[in-house]
């Protein structure tokens, strides 16, 4: 038999690989439904902590070493949400200045009666 040639005629693209066995991770019921049990009380005493509190909350008066993404995997699955401010895009600040549109009113009726410029610098090349 030569190299590279297979004893049985099956091609190499049918032959189907047994795939490998996955490892199942072990789960620890009970720290997670106590760590969602004390969540869910701390979140309604104060409702606006967030992910980044309760985790200082649990470590801290809790004893508990628990990881931040833990604790907003448990904060999803028991839906609670810290309540915070959302952003302010769209009031102007009191101090901004306005501009007033310098060309409103005036038509323009031929070349070059009107420019425009443009400062901005081109970003260089990394």
């Amino acid at each position: 038999m030569k190299c590279g040639e297979w004893p049985v005629q099956i091609t190499r693209s049918s032959a189907a690989i047994a795939p490998a066995t996955r490892r199942t991770p072990k789960r620890r019921a009970s720290a997670g439904t106590a760590s969602s049990s004390r969540s869910a009380e701390q979140y309604l005493r104060p409702p606006f902590y967030g992910s980044r509190q309760m985790t200082l909350w649990l470590r801290e008066k809790q004893d508990r070493s628990i990881n931040r993404k833990r604790v907003q995997r448990l904060m999803r699955l028991m839906g609670l949400e810290g309540i915070a401010p959302g952003p302010s895009t769209s009031r102007p600040h009191p101090e901004h200045k306005v501009y007033p549109y310098l060309l409103r009113g005036v038509e323009v009726t031929r070349a070059n009666h009107v420019w425009a410029s443009d400062i901005s610098v081109p970003q260089k090349a990394a």
